[in-house]
This record gives structure tokens, sequence and C-alpha cells, in this order.
């Protein structure tokens, strides 16, 4: 029984997270089961994780096959899974360096070591980034620190030095907090975290045009709106951009723990003993991530993103002109949120679980909506359908 499960975890483990009381145990597809045998539409997948959805035929048979063949060496000696992620990334950026981690907080982390590096010897010693209020980059020490919400940082003050946060979407606040200390600017195509939130379709380019007259790296962190989630392979494609670094995780393994930082050879400062993982890019885990990254490129699942976005957003604004109390659905791809004009989203989330369909509330106003990228129409149709059932308990 789901409830012998939670009574467990409350004797057992760190009481860190806030979950839902749902105890889940098998998933295929877009679904997925409970202790209990109840179904559910999860458009949750991981927190933008399952990109293939749950236990996909392509990653099933290469974890299946590389678990039993070779699963951790360490860097000290060259693996083959490895060096087919690394290829098949670059080769379809515009990056040319890669290193694997096992999350996206690591992949942040080694986004900033690089940018400290390049400061020290491109700038002068600048070590300083500029990020975004309402930001998210992780839960390390660090990390926090780059994030611009300040309920994350409050009780682990005193934080990592080095972090200048403006208002997300104005360009002139970056251009007003850079100094002679800055390194790089490091910016959310799309914020997701902390909402959902879309910049104007200039922003970024005219971010990328203060970078290269001030000499700044761009770091863009696409761990959520990396492969495919907007509905093109990375994020940067949708605005027309180029970054000097970029973050991802979440989608990249599809499912398995692995973090990556692309850069551009002009700024890749790092050298032979500035960083380092144990498990980062193991066997296992970049075989997985090949089969999965190789399988949306192949199929462009990116384009059924963009599709099943469209037809979601559509479901969610008719649902918005019977419901008074929905004030805004906003989003790019499958990556979406809708908004109250009330805090009832815990509420709301509480129905939606009972209706069979799982969401993620990202503010006490606002759920956000993130269902695998291969998601087909008729799911949609039904996870749209049982929100409303939901939504008309209110």
């Amino acid at each position: 029984m789901s409830t012998d499960w939670i009574a467990l975890e409350k004797q057992y483990y760190a009481q860190t997270v806030r979950r839902q009381p749902v105890v889940l145990v098998r998933g295929q597809g877009t679904h997925v089961w409970d202790a209990d045998g109840k179904e559910y539409l999860d458009f949750i997948a991981g927190w933008a994780v399952t990109n293939l959805g749950h236990c996909h035929p392509a990653m099933v048979e290469a974890i299946q096959e590389q678990a039993a063949t070779l699963i951790q060496t360490s860097n000290q000696f060259y693996t083959i899974p490895q060096l087919q992620l690394a290829q098949i990334l670059v080769d379809n950026s515009c990056l040319d360096k890669v290193f694997f981690g096992n999350s996206g907080a690591e992949a942040i982390e080694g986004s900033l070591k690089l940018a400290r590096k390049y400061g020290k010897k491109n700038r002068n010693g600048a070590y300083e980034v500029i990020t975004a209020y309402n930001s998210f980059h992780g839960r390390t020490m660090t990390t926090i620190a780059a994030t611009g919400q300040p309920h994350y940082q409050e009780p682990f003050q005193p934080l990592t030095p080095g972090f200048v946060h403006v208002e997300y979407d104005d360009v002139e606040a970056i251009i007003s907090a850079t100094t002679d200390k800055t390194a790089a600017v490091m910016l959310e195509p799309i914020q997701g975290e902390g909402g959902v939130n879309i910049p104007a379709d200039d922003y970024l380019q005219r971010v990328r045009d203060w970078c290269d007259r001030q000499g700044l790296l761009l770091i863009l962190d696409e761990v959520q709106t990396g492969l495919g989630r907007l509905g093109s392979l990375f994020g940067y494609q949708e605005y027309g951009v180029e970054p000097d670094v970029m973050a991802l995780a979440k989608g990249l393994g599809g499912g398995v723990p692995i973090g990556a930082f692309l850069s551009k050879d002009h700024c890749m400062a790092l050298e032979p003993g500035d960083h380092g993982s144990t498990f980062g890019g193991n066997a296992l885990t970049t075989a997985a991530a090949y089969a999965s990254t190789k399988y949306i490129i192949e199929h462009d699942i990116s384009s059924n993103a963009r599709a099943m976005g469209e037809r979601l957003m559509q479901g969610l604004e008719e649902l918005k002109s019977r419901f008074s109390f929905i004030s805004q659905v906003r989003g790019r791809g499958l990556l979406v949120a809708l908004e109250f004009d009330s805090d009832i989203a815990a509420k709301a989330l509480s129905l939606t679980n009972e209706a069979g369909v799982l969401f993620n509330m990202v503010k006490p106003n606002t759920l956000r909506l993130m269902p695998p990228l291969t998601i087909t129409p008729e799911e949609v149709d039904e996870g749209v359908s049982r929100l409303e059932q939901a939504l008309s308990r209110l």
C-alpha cells in the first residue's frame, strides 16, 4: 500500500522534499502507475528529464547492453560511449568541447569554473558572473549563490561571492551591472523553475551583442530547455544566438543522472588538473544518454514537442476561457505554465492527482507542465480533460 511506503519514508528519509502523496512503481511512455495500481498521465517527466517517456525501448536496450559490458572505469581511461556522446553533442550544436558530470548543478559548477579561469587569463582576473532574479541554477553552495531566489539562499549564508543579480529580460540592467570584475553573464533561455518566464524575442540577441562588445562570456543554462524541450534541439536556437558556454543535464540522460557543459574553443580555459569527476561520463550513463540523444535527433522529437506544445497551449487556453480563476497560460514547446489569480495551486495539485494527471507546483499560484516530448495528441487531450475535471471541483 502507498500509505505504508509513505510512512517508511517519514521514518528513514531526510525530510528535505515536499513530496506529492503518490508512490510510483512503474512507467511506460507518458503513463505511470502507483503502488495501489492507479494510473496517471505524467506531465512532470521527472522534472523535464524523461524526454522520451518512461522506459523507452532505445534507452532500455542501451542500458541493458552497456550494464552487461562495462559500467565504470573513471576518466583515467578512454571509453567509447563517452566519446560517441561527445561527438553527437558537438556535431549538432555550435560548441566545440564538452565535459561530463553527474547533474545539472555540476554542469553549472563546471561552467562557472571555466568562466573564472577565463576571466583570470583574459580579463585581468575578472571573476564575477551576472545572473537573473527568479533564476534557478542548482542546490550546491555555489549554484544557490548563482540562483536569483533569496528563499533558497537565506538559510545558507554566507554564500560563495562573485554573483550579481539583475532583473530578467532587462538588457539595460546587465549593462549597468557590468564592471571590470565581470567575467560572464549566465541566463536561462526561459526560466523554468522560476515560473516559466519567457523573455522578449530579442533579449538574448541583445545580451549576446553586449557580451561581444565587452569581451564577456555568455553562459546559457540549458539544463531544462535543452534536448528538444522548447521545440528545437537547444533553446538558444529558438532565439538566434550562440552561447560561449552551455550547461545540459535533465533530458540529456533521459532518466539516468548525467550533466554536461560545452564551450567554444576560444574560451575553453580549463587545462589538465583543473576539473574532474570520478563518475562523470561513465560508460553506463553516456551509453544511455547517447541512445536518447541519437533518437531525439534522428526522429525529430523536437518537432513533436513543438506541435504538442501548441496543442497543449490551445487546450489550456480553452480552459482559461471557462475558468475565471486562470489568469494566464504561457509556454514554449512542452515547457508550459498555468497561472491562477490566487494561491490555489496546492489545492489544484491535490485535485489533479485525484483526477489522474501529475503536474508540478513552482509557485503558490502556478503549475508547471513538462510532459515527455513523445506525448501523443490523444494523451495531450486526455491530460487537459483530466485537468478540467480537477479544476471543476475548485
